[in-house]
């Protein structure tokens, strides 16, 4: 095959299990892109499959340049999708790898901009007679959609710009407010430390689950999707962790015991704060808000860009500073269970 040839072929992979060089170019790519998020990438991507995806067919297209390398990654999948939850069966779809149970954000493919085009034209002709079905799909990657494909839900996912300083972001007030709390904590014994990519202490996994699930139940009485389930995608997400790049945590100590955990994804220069656990006999002493704010700190003295709150309109990521970034979910809908997906989301609007 000529240069030529290798510089317009798509080459089709359908294994979890990727040579590294292709694993580099695709983190590259997420690297560079100033939108790229860690759900597209492949640490999430690859693990995702490996554990909640275990069993689907996936298929993750590629792109190379004449030279070899990558320039652009397309990962898909078939899934059902439920009509209700009541409903025994469900409707047929082409959608993104790595999406789904496991709340990803920011979905979408890595393409270098001089690919786009033409990625788009392969989606297109690869979901001409299917359902397509894009959650979460990040604003930067609309003008990669097919014709037909309509918006269905909206979700907000804050995030901070760092640029400015932590000292600057929120209100005077806030910030004060935050001073205060971190004194007490302090006089009380309160230690924070952070724990960048590759260094997270054993069972921090499991000790984040215990704390988030009594923080949840005191906060509402509910449960949460982030539970034991979960932990096979994380523990190997913590295996494929490397120097700047991975999980990361933010800790809360009290007399050697850990009393808060905050979990998230440090990569390039961002950061997804993706879910947080603490002792809710802290709660006076505002520990959950001093841990974010610790956490805010510790990434800025890392030289992180964005501290990105992931989705939700909590009013706590506002006071903080944080501006909106709307990740949109699209379907294109084809034959009778298509139309049902359809009705489905126009009544959920309606209600």
């Amino acid at each position: 095959m000529s240069a030529e040839d290798r510089g317009r072929a798509v080459e089709i992979v359908r294994t979890d299990r990727l040579d590294g060089e292709l694993v580099d170019g695709w983190r590259q790519l997420i690297a560079d892109d100033p939108d790229g998020s860690w759900f597209a990438g492949p640490d999430w991507v690859l693990a995702w499959w490996r554990t909640l995806g275990a069993g689907q067919r996936g298929e993750i297209a590629v792109w190379r340049g004449p030279d070899g390398r990558v320039e652009a990654v397309l990962p898909l999948t078939r899934g059902r999708l439920r009509l209700h939850h009541r409903v025994p069966f469900g409707v047929s779809a082409v959608t993104l790898l790595g999406a789904g149970p496991g709340a990803a954000d920011h979905c979408g493919p890595a393409v270098r901009p001089h690919r786009r085009d033409e990625v788009a034209a392969w989606l297109a002709s690869r979901t001409r007679r299917r359902t397509l079905w894009l959650p979460a799909l990040d604003q930067a990657h609309h003008d990669l959609l097919p014709p037909g494909a309509r918006p269905v839900a909206r979700t907000a996912c804050p995030r901070l710009d760092l640029t400015v300083g932590p000292d600057r972001l929120g209100s005077r007030d806030f910030r004060a407010a935050n001073r205060r709390a971190h004194r007490r904590l302090a006089a009380a014994g309160v230690t924070f430390h952070w724990a960048p990519p590759t260094a997270a202490p054993p069972g921090v996994l499991d000790e984040l689950l215990r704390l988030h699930r009594l923080r949840r139940q005191a906060a509402t009485g509910g449960v949460s999707s982030f539970d034991a389930s979960r932990l096979p995608l994380h523990r190997a997400l913590l295996e494929t962790a490397r120097p700047g790049s991975g999980p990361a945590f933010q800790l809360a100590h009290h007399q050697g015991e850990l009393i808060g955990v905050l979990y998230g994804f440090r990569w390039a220069d961002r950061f997804a704060y993706y879910q947080i656990g603490w002792d809710q006999r802290w709660a006076a002493e505002s520990l959950g808000t001093a841990l974010i704010d610790a956490a805010v700190r510790s990434c800025a003295a890392e030289g992180v860009r964005v501290f990105d709150f992931l989705r939700g309109d909590e009013p706590y990521k506002y006071r903080f500073g944080a501006q909106d970034r709307t990740d949109v979910s699209l379907l294109l809908p084809r034959g009778p269970g298509g139309a049902l997906l359809g009705l489905k989301y126009r009544l959920l609007r309606a209600g």
